[in-house]
């Protein structure tokens, strides 16, 4: 199981921090996109790194064409020597249409085409492929060579998808190279869900999930005295809480019996109460969807939780750490 990590908060500071995370021993650094364009940041870390993976974790593919993002994608591939991952997601549709101001449908199918469209302008680029991509969603069919990037021995890089439904798994499964567990969700809705999902995709592909990536980012809640842990349970709820307001996410509740707080939640969401929130957050849903414990023992149970059922795994932290502990942490999941 490789061990990845989150990257990026400090924009000005990637190059550097890539270069000590990949000191540090990580095999993964993901840049997701929020306050900052990921793939800056990815080109950032190229520059600074020279074996550790580098991907987005996760950029909107609905705020885009997939010309754009299959034109960054190879550049990255080549760039990197082929140590780039373009992992995406859909977004909800609010984010989509009033924030990005593009069309949102049928999520699961658009995304399929998505990804269908990017491999078929990938096939024209690295293998000559004419270029006659014409879906319900996407057309391409135009290609000329003065904007044809030139062959690299890298080819295209492995697309991951990123997601929490059924629908959009399955698809992932069928038509990705690996998937992002999504830090809201449990081992119960992996075994139940997300698993049989992926394996009802790769099977439409003719494919089984040997040598598909699933990256299980999870929650972790330590601290070393009862006032970190006290920090670190308040950030770690107020998370799960935030995720729990999305309608979207609400099956993931409801397979525990959890399904009623999910209004709750909307409604304090919509009313800016983001500390209340939290406070709807039992320990009963905190150990379900975090491993909670002192420092050394985080690293066993995090194996225990996902090492059977993940490739890479990382560390979901919405509280202030201190480094020594987090060596910890890193220390007790390399074993």
């Amino acid at each position: 199981m490789k061990l990845d990590t989150s990257a990026g908060k400090d924009f000005a500071g990637v190059a550097a921090e890539a270069a000590a995370l990949e000191a540090e021993g990580y095999d993964g650094l993901w840049f997701g996109e929020t306050s900052h364009d990921p793939f800056m940041q990815c080109l950032q870390a190229c520059q600074a790194t020279s074996n550790v993976t580098v991907g987005t974790s996760i950029a909107i593919a609905f705020a885009r064409s997939p010309m754009t993002r299959a034109s960054t994608g190879y550049d990255l591939a080549r760039y990197s020597q082929g140590r780039f991952v373009l992992g995406i997601g859909s977004q909800i549709k609010a984010h989509i249409v009033l924030r990005y101001s593009m069309p949102w449908s049928h999520p699961a199918p658009r995304m399929r085409e998505f990804i269908q469209a990017m491999r078929a302008i990938w096939a024209n680029w690295h293998d000559g492929v004419p270029l006659d991509f014409q879906g319900e969603f996407y057309k391409h069919i135009l290609m000329t060579p003065f904007f044809s990037p030139e062959r690299h021995e890298y080819g295209p890089p492995p697309v991951y998808l990123a997601c929490v439904g059924g629908l959009m798994t399955e698809v992932a499964g069928e038509v990705a190279d690996g998937f992002f567990v999504h830090p809201f969700t449990t081992r119960r809705y992996l075994e139940d869900v997300t698993l049989p999902a992926l394996a009802r995709g790769r099977e439409k592909s003719g494919k089984s999930l040997d040598g598909f990536t699933i990256c299980g980012p999870s929650f972790i809640t330590t601290g070393r005295t009862d006032e970190e842990m006290a920090a670190a349970i308040k950030g770690t709820k107020k998370q799960i809480a935030f995720y729990a307001s999305t309608p979207a996410y609400r099956a993931v509740l409801e397979g525990h019996g959890w399904g009623d707080v999910q209004p709750a939640l909307t409604r304090l969401s919509k009313q800016g109460e983001w500390d209340a929130m939290g406070d709807l957050i039992d320990d009963d849903m905190l150990n379900t969807f975090s491993v909670v414990g002192p420092p050394e023992e985080i690293g066993p149970m995090l194996r225990a939780k996902l090492g059977d059922l993940v490739q890479r795994v990382s560390c979901y932290i919405n509280f202030d750490i201190d480094p020594a502990v987090l060596q910890v942490v890193r220390d007790g999941l390399r074993g």
